[in-house]
């Protein structure tokens, strides 16, 4: 094998093993992203309403750091059923149960590799996230809230550039060993030839590997596609401006108002419903200014009533507020919020995220089929001291009552909660 010969072999192995690399970090990084994206919805679902992602403590701490201060496996343990490891005597959940003033942390329903998703987010929430001033420390809104980092468009622009000036430099290398090959044999010396010239000479002679990259380009593409189609008619962070500045912040949050305090038709019916400007007016009568947004929203309600807010009285040219609707399904799905309100004693935020941590109300989950479906198999249904579910206790046999009832494994896919009549009929 001459040194030319020699010299090509081992351009096309660098370049082959460069690529390698290139796309093992490109892979990595978007497996990467995807867990932190997945890591935001779950803790939105379950932790933000009680942890903030940084060191602010709401109800609970801040869990900055708690990925490198327990064992995974602990908190595994701590997070699926935090009363179950300190009822063993475990000295770090014994620990935590007596530093925050023994508040229990409710069991959560998700599994180790939601567990590590979630972590993978808080870590890269403060590894990453902009240092907090005094004033963002303050803002759990925007804290709870945060978007997980994407990947920057300078670094695969740097790692482009570096590719390429290394495939300048071995193209250098390369005719240079062309140069000495061919005075010894005391051939002519070709010209050097532009870089789209050797990329082709390159391509029609490593045809193996241009297949390869093509596979993987093709499969990137498919996959982009994929993301792209499964994305579409999905809302996730839909914001509409309303027509009244209305903040779920201080109403539920600050104020602690109950959600179905405005929303009361939530617990009965199939619908939430919107709240009437007249059950607004069960404070604004007398609240007249707000601390976020002083005399001006409040006043909309009053021009809405035609209210004078000085002799209390309502005129006759009363018009409805015209509320931007957030949350649409399709028209072939039926869903009834009384059936999770009230039978399945789902928490609000389970659904619609820390409300009370948001100026506006938004989409927080997809409300996609597969969320649905995947809510279903994972939530254990409320049948302790739920009179709905009296018949079939009643029909259940005795030796299973212990080991569904007592231990609360029933889940709902298995009341036929993932049948398709359920939702599309």
């Amino acid at each position: 094998m001459n040194i030319l010969t020699a010299a090509k072999l081992a351009i096309s192995r660098q370049a082959l093993i460069f690529f390698a690399l290139f796309s093992m970090i490109s892979i990595a990084n978007a497996n990467a992203q995807d867990d932190i994206a997945a890591g935001e919805k779950l803790f939105k679902s379950y932790c933000a309403s009680c942890h903030s992602p940084g060191s602010n403590q709401l109800v609970g701490p801040g869990l900055a750091g708690v990925y490198d201060k327990y064992e995974r496996e602990w908190l595994y343990k701590w997070i699926k059923n935090s009363q179950e490891l300190i009822n063993s005597g475990d000295a770090d959940a014994v620990a935590v149960y007596e530093q925050y003033n023994k508040v229990l942390m409710p069991a959560q329903p998700v599994n180790d590799g939601e567990i590590d998703q979630i972590l993978a987010y808080v870590k890269d929430h403060n590894e990453n996230a902009p240092v907090e001033t005094a004033q963002a420390a303050a803002a759990t809104t925007e804290a709870a809230s945060a978007e997980p980092k994407e990947t920057s468009p300078w670094f695969v622009l740097i790692i482009i550039i570096a590719l390429l000036v290394v495939i300048s430099v071995l193209r250098k290398v390369q005719h240079s060993l062309a140069i000495v090959d061919a005075k010894k044999s005391g051939k002519e010396v070709a010209p050097e030839t532009s870089m789209l010239e050797g990329l082709l000479a390159w391509i029609n002679g490593n045809k193996r590997i241009v297949g390869l990259i093509g596979i993987v380009l093709i499969a990137l593409v498919a996959k982009a596609g994929w993301d792209a189609a499964i994305g579409v008619g999905v809302y996730t962070g839909y914001e509409p401006e309303q027509p009244i500045k209305f903040s779920h912040e201080l109403h539920a949050g600050t104020n602690g108002i109950d959600c179905q305090y405005c929303h009361n038709s939530a617990s009965f019916s199939k619908s939430a419903g919107i709240p009437s400007p007249n059950l607004c007016m069960n404070c604004h009568t007398y609240i007249q200014e707000g601390p976020q947004y002083g005399k001006e929203e409040i006043a909309k309600i009053y021009e809405a009533l035609d209210f004078d807010p000085v002799t209390k009285t309502y005129g006759p040219d009363q018009k409805p507020i015209k509320w931007i609707k957030v949350h649409n399904l399709p028209d072939h799905v039926y869903f009834n919020h009384s059936q999770h309100v009230t039978v399945g004693k789902i928490a609000c935020q389970k659904c619609h995220g820390p409300v009370e941590t948001y100026t506006v109300g938004k989409q927080h989950e997809p409300l996609t089929m597969g969320w649905c479906i995947n809510c279903h198999r994972e939530t254990k249904v409320q049948m302790d001291g739920n009179g709905y579910y009296d018949e079939i206790h009643a029909r259940l046999p005795e030796d299973l009552k212990e080991e569904y009832l007592e231990n609360g494994t029933i889940t709902v896919s298995e009341l036929g909660g993932i049948e398709c009549a359920k939702c599309h009929y």
